[in-house]
């Protein structure tokens, strides 16, 4: 068990924590123990207030008094005590892990929005496809029969010109003729540049 021994002055159930913060800047680990003793609970209390959560108010409590032996050297006692510039650093420290949690909250969010949303909508690409098929519809009906005919065959049954002239019973020629006068016709109604 330590004993603390003050030179000069009566014991007192308080440490003069600007005298160990002092050793502690020097790299005293003794001194840091009794600044850890003196300051661990109100750190801890500190967080709590901001953090609600047990578990990340101890790790970030630890994190504190980490900071505490790696800045020791920064303290300035003519700014303030001891137990102010640790507190200090406490509730800053809760307050960064508070953002970091919503930050990382919000990102986790986002990134769960965008797994969910398809990389088009299938909605508009529903409603454009039958726009253009009325459109289509449309523009067959101001052809002349055989050059509907002609299309139709070629477009959605997938025949050959020779086919074409066969079903319809034409000429080859008259065949092609027609079904290049249909797909001009088309072209320009449904406003299609060449």
């Amino acid at each position: 068990m330590r004993e603390a021994v003050y030179i000069g002055a009566h014991p007192s159930s308080e440490p003069d924590l600007e005298e160990l913060m002092g050793r502690v800047a020097l790299g005293d680990e003794d001194a840091f123990a009794s600044v850890y003793d003196a300051v661990a609970g109100p750190v801890l209390g500190v967080v709590q207030a901001v953090l609600r959560d047990p578990a990340q108010s101890e790790e970030v409590a630890q994190e504190v008094l980490v900071e505490v032996w790696r800045t020791a050297p920064r303290y300035r006692p003519e700014i303030g005590t001891a137990r102010n510039w640790v507190l200090t650093l406490a509730h800053r420290r809760a307050v960064d892990r508070v953002r970091s949690v919503e930050a990382a909250a919000v990102r986790d969010h986002k990134a769960a929005l965008l797994a969910r949303t398809p990389e088009f909508d299938h909605v508009i690409e529903q409603v454009e496809a039958r726009l253009e098929r009325e459109q289509v519809r449309r523009c067959l009906r101001t052809l002349t029969e055989i050059q509907r005919q002609a299309v139709t065959l070629a477009y959605y049954r997938g025949l050959t010109y020779r086919q074409v002239a066969e079903a319809l019973t034409l000429p080859l020629g008259t065949a092609k003729t027609r079904l290049r006068d249909g797909l001009i016709r088309l072209r320009d109604c449904l406003g299609v540049t060449a």
